[in-house]
């Protein structure tokens, strides 16, 4: 009974069922199994290529309808305003189940094109006016130039007509007649005018001066305001520029040499009169341009508001779509029966609701026709399924990052849940620290319904995503703060300290007053000089023995896999000599150091021995024990039987699992019970269930077994994985419980950069005496609580948390996590919206 409950300490149990589908209510069915998002769907058709499958013309359908939503999107995004998209929780659902379903579908694609094809147009219409309008915008610019420029010309030419008269009356009689047709003679030379990007206009003056030898007078000038591209919103400056030469050869080159540096040249007539004009028409023009333009942008935008209104349930509807017809690729025909035969995964718990969807789903589909649906027994390995919530999930989560767990596997996951946040806690204990990564959490965790509707940046959706395992994570950083009496680098005198400080000249040695400090660390080492070294001694030990305790609590996890797989000879050839092994050494080695700590060594004549030292001396002269360096009685004798052990256990993990096997193996031939066509005379078992399924006629599942049939190994790859696997472990443990002393060498710096900061920043000024003095510390306050956060809480915070997951992934999983299996992949709308 227990094993039919769900819970995380395995995954759940997967049934394999078969499906036999109406091709009439297909559709609504794969629809509604989508909602549900319980069942994981096998392709049946593995040598048929996707594109000859039955419904491509379906799927290329759907895939058109979403590259004009992408499309529509695109042109929402590249407004300069802001085009309100109504999420899809406030918008009327599209109904594309039922009889209606197929005309709704070619509804929605027809409105999808009409869109496409106005806001295509509308975009040609406007991108078509810009240029018109840029175009219209230089000329006038141009034309404005060349007028500035002729009129400071004819400016100087008759300043300089007028230095030259005299007195002389015929000169004078002239003089008016002259000066009508000076700007007709001053101006023989012909000239081209137009604009250019500001950045090229050094090159083009070089370049017309080589091409030209000289001959050309140049005139530029800036245009003030940039021309932006409609298309791209990318803004170009540019020039106008006027350019003097003598014969149609040397205008010739110039408008070459402009054209190919991308200048664009405008028509100008010389007379001033055709000068004005132009410009005249060319202003009307230009304002009846941007008043068509002006519109033209209105109603794009009022078509993209429109668009906007219904874009999120276009994009729910068209992914959906999409996922039900690859999901329809995926099944067989059955031309006899004309019906569609499924095949998949679901959780065994969940075939109820999976019967009430399909009946559901006929009749939403109008028809009387129910699909058939019934389990298959197989011995294919089934996907992994852990049922999560939003508190589990991101546990769940990390434990998934190393390895999928084979099916029916003890979970990790489960114990992470306590686990992770304390081992994090440990290398992270401060009471303020602790409180501030808690409130984070708990701030988060109250927005998480606002939160949760919002596209958050990749960094903050990390932090919100493991919103509940950081506020664990601060919760026991608070306990573990508490038990090292460190709340940002100072102690809490919360009882009465177990020490009093004589009053003496110089050095004063602590005596104990009786009392007993009843939780935490005593705030009067904090007040030491030798409280570092007390506290680093503290935590390294403390380090060793939650280490020893994390790894056996991982070992001890392979006894339930054992007997739920039934391999007993695994229990006895790996699980008790492993324990033996790891016990007899580390074990032996945190016990001892729990012992040493229960001891009064002031009342003992001798000083407390070097457990290192007593660790090497145990491999070294097994038996021998130093009077000076004795713990207790019989400590000799007890540390060569443990020493005795360990060294049993290799060959005993080395050489009984592969004996056993072998002799399995020999048990089997001599029956006489060989298969044909089995290599090494391996047998394939013909088991009574295996010769039911296959008169029950489930042939596709007989083929996919006899695939996945396990492999099998000689005797030589047997031993050799054996010793692999001793090897390993008995390393392993030497190694992984060094790999533990990180959490004293973390929890260690933490502390002591927690201390720095102090002393550095407000330590300096405490106790102001003036108004510059209480400023200061309100400013060097703040600058110390921001270090505190962004160095100690979220970079340390981080730090401790990839150190934590390592002895997770590395220290514990190894003792007992295979991780062999695959991911339960439902098809699920609302995995399509996450993925979105």
């Amino acid at each position: 009974m227990g094993d039919d409950y769900p819970t995380l300490f395995r995954s759940e149990q997967m049934s394999l069922v078969q499906l036999y589908i109406p091709t009439e209510v297909a559709h609504d069915t794969v629809a509604g199994l989508g909602e549900l998002g319980d069942v994981q769907f096998k392709d049946l058709n593995p040598t048929v290529n996707p594109f000859q499958r039955s419904f491509v013309g379906e799927i290329r359908r759907t895939e058109e309808m979403a590259r004009r939503v992408r499309f529509f999107e695109s042109q929402i995004q590249k407004e300069k305003d802001v085009v309100p998209i109504r999420p899809l929780y406030d918008s009327a659902p599209l109904v594309t189940v039922g009889p209606s379903a197929a005309q709704t579908i070619d509804e929605l694609d027809v409105t999808l094109a009409e869109h496409e094809t106005r806001l295509v147009q509308m975009n040609d219409s406007y991108k078509t006016l810009s240029e018109r309008t840029r175009e219209l915008v230089e000329a006038r610019h141009v034309l404005r130039e060349t007028a500035v420029f002729f009129e400071k010309a004819e400016t100087q030419q008759t300043d300089i007509r007028t230095s030259f008269d005299d007195s002389s009356a015929p000169l004078l009689q002239h003089d008016d007649r002259e000066q009508q047709y000076s700007s007709n003679l001053q101006f023989d030379l012909e000239f081209v005018a137009g604009t250019i990007d500001r950045t090229r206009i050094s090159t083009f003056e070089r370049v017309l001066w080589r091409v030209l030898r000289g001959n050309l007078y140049m005139n530029h000038t800036d245009i003030a305001e940039p021309f932006i591209d409609p298309s791209t919103g990318s803004e170009t400056r540019k020039n106008v520029f006027i350019i003097f030469a003598h014969g149609e050869a040397l205008l010739a080159k110039i408008r070459k040499v402009a054209e190919s540096m991308g200048a664009t040249l405008y028509p100008i007539d010389p007379n001033a009169d055709k000068r004005s004009d132009s410009l005249r028409e060319v202003t009307d023009r230009l304002e009846d341009l941007q008043t068509v333009l002006y519109n033209t942008g209105l109603n794009r935008r009022s078509e993209l508001l429109t668009i906007g209104e219904n874009l999120a349930r276009w994009q729910d509807v068209v992914r959906k779509e999409k996922a039900i017809y690859e999901t329809m690729n995926l099944f067989n025909y059955d031309v006899r029966r004309k019906t569609l035969v499924a095949e998949g995964w679901c959780p065994t718990r969940d075939m109820t609701m999976i019967q009430m969807a399909l009946r559901h789903a006929t009749e939403e589909s109008g028809t009387s026709v129910v699909p058939i649906l019934h389990e298959l027994r197989t011995n294919k390995t089934p996907p992994t399924f852990h049922r999560t919530n939003k508190f589990t999930e991101g546990f769940q989560t990390i434990m998934d990052a190393y390895g999928i767990a084979t099916y029916q596997e003890v979970n990790p996951g489960l114990f992470a849940i306590v686990t992770f946040p304390f081992l994090f806690a440990v290398m992270f204990g401060d009471i303020g620290h602790g409180l501030i990564i808690f409130f984070a959490a708990l701030y988060m965790i109250f927005k998480e319904r606002q939160w949760a509707r919002q596209e958050l940046d990749e960094i903050l959706g990390q932090f919100f995503f493991g919103r509940y395992i950081i506020l664990l994570m601060g919760l026991f950083s608070v306990y573990t703060g508490l038990m090292y009496n460190d709340v940002f680098s100072k102690s809490l005198h919360i009882w009465h300290s177990g020490w009093d400080f004589p009053p003496l000249d110089g050095t004063s040695v602590a005596v104990s007053n009786g009392h007993v400090y009843p939780f935490g660390l005593d705030p009067a080492w904090h007040a030491a000089d030798n409280g570092l070294v007390f506290t680093n001694s503290y935590k390294m030990k403390m380090a060793i023995v939650l280490g020893v305790i994390h790894m056996t609590f991982a070992l001890c996890l392979q006894l339930p896999n054992h007997i739920k797989f039934k391999r007993p000879l695994d229990i006895y050839a790996n699980f008790i000599p492993q324990m033996i092994f790891l016990q007899s050494i580390f074990g032996y080695l945190a016990v001892c150091i729990l012992y040493k700590w229960s001891i009064d060594w002031s009342t003992r004549e001798t000083d407390p021995p070097s457990l290192l030292n007593m660790l090497i001396a145990m491999f070294l002269s097994p038996g021998n024990v130093a009077p000076e360096a004795q713990l207790y009685r019989g400590q000799g004798f007890i540390q060569a039987v443990l020493l005795l052990l360990a060294l049993i256990c290799v060959p005993w993990m080395l050489c009984t699992k592969p004996y056993f096997q072998w002799k399995e193996m020999q048990q089997i031939r001599d029956q006489g019970y060989i298969g044909l066509g089995h290599r090494n005379g391996a047998p394939r078992e013909s088991t009574d269930e295996v010769l039911e399924i296959e008169e029950e006629g489930n042939g596709r599942v007989i083929v996919e077994e006899m695939e996945e049939e396990h492999e099998q190994h000689d005797f030589g790859e047997v031993v050799i994985h054996q010793i692999i696997h001793t090897i390993e472990f008995c390393l392993g443990c030497i190694s992984h419980t060094a790999s533990y002393l990180r959490l004293w060498a973390l929890s260690l710096a933490h502390a002591q950069l927690s201390e720095v900061l102090w002393t550095m920043s407000i330590a300096k000024f405490l106790g102001p005496t003036g108004i510059f003095d209480t400023i200061a510390l309100v400013l060097v306050t703040a600058f110390w609580f921001g270090a505190t956060v962004f160095v100690l809480c979220i970079m340390e915070g981080l730090s401790a948390f990839l150190h934590a997951l390592r002895l997770h992934w590395v220290e514990a999983n190894s003792k007992h996590y295979q991780g062999e299996g695959y991911a339960f992949t439902p098809l699920s709308f609302a995995k399509l919206d996450e993925k979105e």
